[in-house]
């Protein structure tokens, strides 16, 4: 769930952010970002406010915000999502932005196999014109069936941006296979998200699905200090469901935090809704026994693992709690 909005709708639990920096989206042109740069939209941490900070065109902020137009026309910036994929919702954040937030905006998209969109390209659709307000969240479901590489935000007809989040289900014919023939079904530009988590006070559960290792302690799933009986965990939907050949759980940078020992349980979900899967997962059954964990390490397991079927998701248990960095689930769709 978005971190600064707990009312997010489904579909940001559900999907990806392919307009995640991390994750190698990329704003690579605009009409105009005089006041501030159109990549900033991209960072996936809730826009701040700093008081008193400007620079040499303004009031610094925290998003894309373009100077203020004197002519006909509006302002756009084009994104080159992380991954092609099918858009079920977007957020349009207009945080912080209060005089100067668009009235208005549209986002379009179009399949193109380059890196920046060309005067052919088959721009379509996604969001008609809708009305913004200022400093909030717009949240915005998508109908449109048709995959898209890059999307298209128009701000009618100028303004600021915050952030610009495009939630979908990224092409898993795309994933990348290891020298095995191993996909990363819990990866997120395959399409795994994290479904649940007990606790997430110092870190996302869905930072364990991000590409690369993390970057400091922050750039991970950590949980408070436990002060009563029981552990900590989190719920993955794979991107596909499959069997598990090999698990990788790296604690970088967890020092004096990494959890004592971990488990994951996996079973094949078919129906049920998010909160029956939190108590059907204390029942799942075992795919990986507890194991011992060492601090700031890569820890691989494969002949650990338990004979299974197909599964679509898993459980990650954390003894009694701590921080993880990364989650790998290689394996092979079923």
């Amino acid at each position: 769930m978005n971190a600064s909005d707990p009312d997010a709708p489904d579909f940001v639990r559900r999907h990806v952010n392919l307009a995640d920096a991390r994750l190698g989206a990329a704003a690579i042109r605009c009409s105009d970002d005089f006041f501030a740069a159109m990549g900033r939209m991209l960072d996936p941490q809730p826009a701040c406010f700093v008081p008193g900070k400007y620079d040499d065109n303004g009031k610094w902020m925290d998003g894309w915000e373009s100077r203020r137009r004197r002519g006909p026309g509006h302002d756009w910036c084009i994104v080159r999502l992380a991954r092609r994929g099918v858009v079920h919702g977007v957020d349009l954040d207009t945080s912080h932005f209060t005089g100067n937030f668009p009235p208005a905006a549209s986002l379009e998209g179009c399949q193109f196999d380059g890196d920046a969109p060309d005067a052919g390209a088959d721009w379509f659709p996604l969001l008609p014109a809708v009305d913004l307000g200022g400093n909030r969240h717009h949240y915005f479901a998508i109908e449109s069936a048709r995959p898209c590489s890059h999307v298209r935000v128009n701000l009618f007809p100028d303004g600021g941006l915050a952030r610009l989040r495009v939630y979908a289900t990224p092409a898993f014919e795309a994933a990348i296979a290891n020298p095995d023939g191993l996909i990363d079904l819990a990866a997120a530009l395959n399409g795994g998200t994290a479904v649940a988590a007990n606790n997430e006070h110092f870190g996302r559960a869905s930072n364990l699905l991000l590409p690369g290792r993390g970057i400091d302690m922050g750039d991970g799933w950590e949980t408070r200090r436990r002060r009563e009986p029981g552990h900590d965990w989190c719920i993955i939907a794979l991107a596909r469901p499959g069997h598990v050949e090999s698990i990788e759980v790296d604690t970088a940078h967890f020092k004096g935090n990494y959890p004592d020992r971990c488990s994951i349980q996996a079973t094949h979900v078919t129906q049920g809704s998010h909160a029956s899967l939190v108590t059907q997962s204390m029942f799942w059954p075992v795919l990986l026994a507890e194991q011992a964990l060492r601090m700031d390490a890569q820890h691989h397991f494969r002949e650990e693992i338990e004979p299974h079927r197909i599964v679509s998701h898993v459980r990650l248990n954390i003894h009694p709690d701590g921080g993880v960095s990364r989650l790998r689930l290689l394996g092979r769709p079923g």
